[in-house]
């Protein structure tokens, strides 16, 4: 077998990854990803016990149990830079032999839910709802450096590239869904289908305006018109699109939840977000904690 060199795959003299800063029996088959390091410690408080602690940077990780069922929170930070990151080395912990250096013969799946926030594209997604990401959009290009095609939706990126016209001086859009039984499990009558949009950024790439232009002005309201085959853009974030195509890639489980807390179309932004964030994460524990006993 190949051994993973060095430069290639980074391990602590503690036996660690190093990014993520873990070990592999830290790590459970369970992964809820946050963006922000203090909303770490905001999903944890609800587990019946915590075995684990660590942090790195801007990665905090909290390995416990609720409700019977082992899961690990991590920080991933903003974008999916970081998400390139924290997926290849989450998997490198459940597949790699940290010790040879070596893939193992036998693959390990993890679920992988992000719980975030967002930004609604539709004003008939309401500050404070849910939505849970059917599909995941990426504009952010992190997959064109893989070998993607057999987890990609071309007809569907084919169709956002020609209803927009697409910037050709900007990556190619990639569509990948997120994994059926996930999905199905953390729908509700409380949430709303989503197919999400991933920018690579918080400005420009989401049409926001300070001081600087704009390459193109409508890209917005063409996002917010796109239709196809019943779908519509709903909301903007920055990492469900490269959770979707790497897990997709690497034999995982992953789904995205986000509670809206701003409505881009409409101007309005939420009074009391914490209070639905806390909400939305209560929900989120419980779906995945039914779904482990069923």
């Amino acid at each position: 077998m190949n051994t993973i060199k060095e430069s290639e795959l980074f391990i602590t003299p503690q036996g660690q990854i190093y990014h993520i800063g873990l070990r592999p029996e830290e790590c459970a088959d369970t992964v809820i990803l946050v963006g922000d390091p203090a909303r770490v410690e905001r999903v944890s408080r609800h587990f019946d016990s915590i075995e684990h602690r660590s942090s790195h940077r801007e990665i905090v990780v909290h390995t416990g149990t609720y409700k019977g069922t082992r899961m690990t929170v991590l920080s991933s930070g903003i974008g999916p830079d970081n998400i390139d990151i924290v997926i290849n080395e989450l998997d490198a912990l459940k597949n790699i032999d940290l010790k040879t250096r070596c893939i193992k013969p036998h693959h390990s799946s993890m679920r992988i839910v992000r719980i975030g926030t967002s930004g609604s594209l539709q004003e008939d997604i309401p500050v404070d709802s849910y939505v849970v990401s059917r599909y995941g959009l990426g504009l952010d290009g992190v997959l064109h450096f893989y070998d993607s095609h057999s987890v990609r939706d071309i007809e569907l990126e084919d169709a956002f590239i020609e209803q927009t016209n697409w910037n050709k001086d900007a990556a190619r859009p990639y569509v990948v869904s997120s994994d059926k039984d996930l999905y199905n499990a953390l729908c509700s009558e409380k949430t709303h289908s989503g197919f999400t949009a991933t920018a690579i950024g918080f400005y420009g790439p989401q049409g926001r305006v300070l001081r600087l232009a704009l390459s193109q002005e409508d890209m917005n309201k063409k996002i917010e018109d796109f239709s196809y085959k019943g779908l519509r853009i709903t909301n903007y974030e920055m990492e469900t699109s490269a959770i979707y195509g790497l897990s997709s890639l690497l034999g995982h489980r992953a789904c995205s939840i986000n509670c809206i807390i701003a409505n881009r179309a409409a101007g309005t932004f939420s009074s009391h977000p914490q209070d639905s964030i806390d909400n939305m994460i209560k929900y989120t524990l419980d779906k995945l904690s039914e779904m482990s006993i069923q």
